[in-house]
């Protein structure tokens, strides 16, 4: 009995090497060493790979930018003199063709109007009876005044006759040789007399003043019905259309027989002395752009300075429009309708981070771009920040440096990765 006591309590020698469990601790620690290493060791930026040959690689550089854009413009008369109908009539004769040169005063149509020539025959009808009314009422005036006047003259002699007699009553009236009634008679045919002889010279005044406002007021009267009569003849004379100024007819609406309304447009005078620059430009900048402004237009390796000298505020379709006058000199055989591209001046040039234009920025919105690694085996997303653009360059406001090798070709196939790895063309 006491053997087996024995045997159970002999100690079992440790056994030695690598047992099973120790694998799985090692096993363990290797996986957490390796995310360790992921982790803080390995670049996890998402990549993508392409061609570096099918890309478009410029460098950043430092230099002037010049803030303009490049527009097209078309080349028009520099004012244009519409033709209208100052009189209604019907078209009887066209005497200078359409695209001939005028100069001012040429009989360009000629129309005709019946009934205008029925008002000047009225008109001068009115005017003779006028003027006939006129002299049969200086005629009555003038008989009138002779005939006050021969009465003052009567009443002079009466108060000369009727004052001799006062006088020598009044003599015989002290020695008593007359009656007093007859003596106050006489003196009442005396007064009354000169009373008399003053109411009409009050009337003669009267009537002078009178006659003189009326014969004013006729004449008046007459001259306006001649002006009225000579504006009548004027627009007959209105009926032959003529140039006013030197220039190129440039268009001629009416035709032989056609009827023209009063105040009509029937062509158009441009005035060719000189010309001007018309331009449509984006609605995007119709805050930077106003009069004043400088623009260059390049003819045949020649450069012709420009001034914007009018803007229009209509917006249609996305634009809207300038004119633009030549500074000094003008190019040789210019002609209305042609077009040119002309560079609009919109700021003063500034020395800045410059980056060429490229399809990058529909992708980007100017707020991102890649940037080539010095070794030029990679590129990584960098943010910028872009400000203004001309036909050639957008200007680097900052994130980039110059001598810096971005990609400016257009980013559709890149997706959402942060890095681009250069393979080898095949």
């Amino acid at each position: 009995m006491d053997t087996p006591k024995e045997t159970m309590d002999r100690v079992l020698p440790k056994k030695k090497g690598l047992q099973k469990k120790h694998i799985g601790y090692i096993a363990g620690g290797l996986i957490i060493i390796v995310l360790f290493y992921m982790a803080f060791f390995t670049d996890r930026t998402s990549t993508y790979k392409v061609e570096k040959d099918k890309l478009i690689i410029e460098n950043v550089t430092e230099g002037q930018f010049n803030d303009y854009i490049t527009v097209p413009g078309t080349v028009e008369p520099i004012s244009t003199i519409y033709l209208d109908a100052q009189e209604g009539g019907r078209v009887e004769e066209i005497l200078i063709e359409e695209g001939s040169m005028v100069k001012k005063g040429d009989i360009i149509l000629k129309l005709s109007n019946p009934d205008l020539y029925l008002n000047i025959l009225d008109s001068e009808a009115q005017l003779a009876e006028k003027e006939n009314f006129l002299r049969n009422t200086q005629v009555t005036m003038e008989q009138e005044r002779i005939s006050i006047k021969r009465e003052l003259i009567s009443l002079k002699y009466d108060i000369e006759r009727k004052n001799r007699n006062f006088e020598q009553n009044e003599k015989l009236m002290a020695d008593n040789l007359i009656s007093r009634e007859e003596f106050l008679r006489s003196k009442e045919d005396l007064d009354m007399a000169i009373q008399s002889r003053e109411l009409f010279v009050e009337r003669q005044e009267q009537d002078s003043i009178f006659r003189s406002v009326q014969v004013e007021t006729l004449k008046a009267n007459l001259d306006n019905m001649r002006k009225n009569l000579a504006l009548v003849r004027q627009r007959v004379e209105n009926l032959n259309v003529r140039a006013t100024v030197d220039g190129q007819l440039g268009l001629l609406v009416p035709e032989i027989g056609q009827s023209i309304s009063r105040g009509a447009n029937m062509g158009q005078i441009n005035v060719l002395t000189s010309y001007k620059v018309t331009a449509q430009i984006d609605e995007h900048y119709i805050d930077r752009v106003r009069t004043q402004l400088t623009a260059t237009l390049d003819r045949q390796g020649h450069n012709f300075d420009l001034v914007v000298k009018r803007v229009y505020p209509e917006v249609r379709n996305g634009t809207f429009e300038i004119d633009m006058v030549f500074a000094d000199s003008m190019p040789d055989n210019i002609r209305s309708g042609q077009t040119y591209y002309t560079s609009l001046q919109l700021g003063q040039p500034k020395i800045s981070m410059l980056v060429p234009i490229g399809g990058f920025f529909q992708a980007t919105g100017g707020q991102w771009i890649f940037v080539l690694d010095p070794s030029e085996s990679f590129a990584t997303k960098r943010n910028i920040s872009l400000g203004r653009k001309n036909p050639k360059y957008y200007e680097v406001l900052e994130g980039l440096a110059s001598g810096e090798k971005v990609i400016i070709s257009g980013y559709e196939t890149f997706g959402k990765n942060e890095k681009l790895v250069f393979k080898k063309s095949k």
